[in-house]
């Protein structure tokens, strides 16, 4: 076990662990157990009734948070022509096509997500093994490959999030700072929730979201009341 410091034994004592709370308590709670001396980033870790070895039980998807995640995200495209200048257009961090593509494979990677627009999959397609150990390859599934650019940067640089199911069959995702205001951390969960509901596979049989747990960093886990969430949700 990890020897925590007295902050975070303090803030510990604020949460029954025993208790599953109440969506606006718990965002509300999670803000006033941070223990850090920055703007930490509030996570959600939720458990999924799924077996991921399955195909047809994996969970995947994007979803735009309504007050954005709080963070800065820095935006590579891809694309080439028009496609390109409507990138530079909309505030693309970094645009190009093969010249970009070898700017990575010199070890440059100062970005948080990657668009690209489906004519340019060959030549990125020799990224796959960088790109795609750090979680940063295109992926039509997660909707980065589109020819719909300005769209897709719109959406990324508002706050759109990607979440995936682990080998555990646990989902973690941020959905805001501590910072924020409790009632926009709860529409930020409340939307999260819906989204992972709403993607739950064809497979999965019986009880699918098992449970919820949100935390700021380096605090402790507040569980929360799922059916509460969804209903808040409605």
């Amino acid at each position: 076990m990890p020897n925590h410091g007295k902050k975070y034994q303090e803030a510990t004592k604020l949460v029954d662990r025993t208790r599953l709370y109440e969506p606006r308590e718990a965002v509300t709670l999670v803000k006033e157990t941070s223990t850090v001396n920055f703007d930490p980033t509030i996570e959600a870790h939720i458990r999924l009734g799924v077996d991921p070895r399955h195909a047809d039980q994996m969970v995947r998807g994007t979803v735009v948070l309504p007050h954005g995640t709080g963070k800065v995200v820095r935006v590579a495209v891809f694309a080439q022509g028009e496609k390109a200048q409507e990138a530079l257009r909309g505030g693309a961090d970094e645009v190009g096509a093969e010249d970009l593509v070898k700017k990575i494979e010199a070890g440059w990677l100062e970005f948080d997500v990657a668009l690209a627009t489906p004519d340019t999959m060959g030549m990125v397609g020799r990224l796959g093994k960088i790109l795609g150990r750090r979680g940063l390859m295109p992926n039509p599934k997660s909707g980065t490959i589109t020819f719909d650019i300005e769209r897709a940067l719109r959406e990324v640089k508002a706050g759109r999030v990607e979440f995936k199911v682990d080998k555990g069959a646990i989902i973690h995702t941020s959905f805001g700072k501590a910072s924020f205001e409790a009632e926009a951390l709860l529409e930020n969960l409340t939307t999260l929730l819906d989204a992972v509901n709403r993607a739950r596979p064809t497979g999965a049989k019986g009880q699918y979201l098992k449970g919820l747990t949100i935390a700021s960093t380096m605090g402790p886990g507040i569980r929360v009341d799922v059916p509460a969430v969804l209903a808040a949700a409605a």
